[in-house]
């Protein structure tokens, strides 16, 4: 298996590992926050969900004017500035309950999530190449995965805060800063990596700056993966409140427990390369996303939190083992000097639907329908995986074709 991990570029390997501190503070934020508004803060249910909306909304808003940018002004450009306003911001959200200013905060986090994920992608499968690109992004997965999930054992720590006096909301806050301050680090180490070359040419129209060439596989992929964020966001965002709600566990349990999960997913990265060799890349998405949906549709039958818990992350497991193919595969179908645009449009087909729906996620949980969520995105799971594999069931990749006698 870790062959496969062998002779990666030198620029993909430190592409891969400098945005570890901000994945280490994201993971603390994202996993808690649903908790912290609403637990901490004291922030009703209904606008956590409505918040965490906004940041995907405007995601979807600002992904595909950043992705065009990337491809045109620099891809490292926007990784900084991405990187930048998510130190910001995670700052931000400890200091207010203000619901207009916490929708202000929110915003501008999907900016800054839409100005990364149009640009590392793309700037990723540059460095790496056809040959060892799903390597690449598997391996990316990995550090990704567990940097997300150390960096929820850092909730824990707001507990030794208190030995010093503080109260619970100062021990929350003192820890948003820090985690704040060590994303904002890591800047230094961004600036190192070298820019990209395939950008498009000064002058060139807004209309020849978007993916053309590459729309046909680009409207069939977001939409199969548009039903599967729909279902996805009902649930995922909310895991810490639902843990809260369904069995009266708190953060400082739930949210490490869901660090567990996302260190397993970084695991299950590692076993995507040889399985999309061995069976095919589309084939591969689709057995590992179809299995995992079975657990989705289980975890809330589970009678108590630790049973909950393990078939959680087994369908995290297998679910995400499915995420670094998927980026892999729609970087090998892109030419290159539409992969930052592509990611934009992929990134914000995707979000839009994730953040609507968890709104409606968490308006469900928030009136006691807690399993509902979970069986209608189980739903949505099985609709996409079967959208998915019609349009590229006799797809080949670039390197499936070199591969070949």
């Amino acid at each position: 298996m870790f062959d496969e991990y062998k002779g990666m570029p030198l620029e993909a390997k430190y592409l891969i590992y400098a945005p570890t501190l901000i994945y280490l503070a994201l993971g603390m934020f994202y996993f808690d926050v649903s908790y912290f508004l609403r637990y901490v803060q004291g922030v009703p249910a209904a606008m956590v969900g409505i918040v965490i909306s906004v940041m995907g909304v405007s995601t979807f808003i600002a992904s595909i004017p950043l992705g065009i940018a990337a491809d045109r002004y620099g891809r490292k450009k926007l990784l900084i500035l991405g990187n930048i306003i998510a130190s910001a911001i995670i700052a931000f959200f400890a200091l207010t309950t203000n619901p207009v200013l916490l929708i202000a905060a929110a915003s501008f986090e999907g900016i800054s999530e839409g100005a990364f994920s149009a640009s590392a992608s793309a700037l990723l499968a540059e460095k790496a190449g056809d040959e060892m690109r799903t390597s690449v992004f598997s391996m990316a997965g990995f550090v990704q995965s567990i940097a997300f999930g150390v960096g929820s054992f850092m909730v824990p720590v707001s507990l030794v805060f208190g030995i010093f006096g503080f109260t619970v909301k100062q021990c929350h806050i003192l820890l948003y800063i820090l985690m704040a301050a060590l994303s904002a680090a890591s800047t230094v180490l961004i600036v190192k990596i070298s820019e990209s070359k395939g950008l498009k040419k000064a002058g060139t129209s807004i209309r020849e700056l978007l993916p053309r060439k590459s729309k046909n596989v680009l409207v069939k992929y977001v939409f199969a993966s548009a039903i599967v964020a729909v279902g996805a966001g009902m649930v995922v965002p909310l895991m810490s409140m639902w843990f809260g709600l369904r069995y009266g566990i708190p953060d400082s349990i739930s949210v490490p427990i869901l660090g567990i999960s996302n260190i397993v997913i970084g695991f299950s990265t590692l076993f995507a390369p040889p399985l999309a060799r061995k069976t095919g890349l589309v084939k591969a998405i689709v057995l590992t996303q179809g299995i995992s949906t079975i657990f989705m549709f289980a975890t809330p039958l589970s009678p108590e939190f630790i049973s909950a818990s393990v078939v959680y992350t087994v369908r995290a497991f297998l679910m995400n083992m499915a995420s670094p193919l998927q980026q892999s595969m729609i970087m090998g179908l892109v030419p290159e000097d539409e992969r930052g645009a592509a990611s934009g449009v992929s990134a914000a087909l995707w979000r839009l639907p994730n953040a609507l729906s968890t709104s409606v996620g968490a308006w469900m949980m928030g009136i006691g329908l807690l399993a509902t969520p979970f069986f209608l995105a189980s739903m949505l799971y099985v609709v996409s995986i079967l959208l998915f594999w019609y349009y590229f069931k006799s797809t080949r990749m670039p390197e499936e074709l070199i591969s070949s006698p």
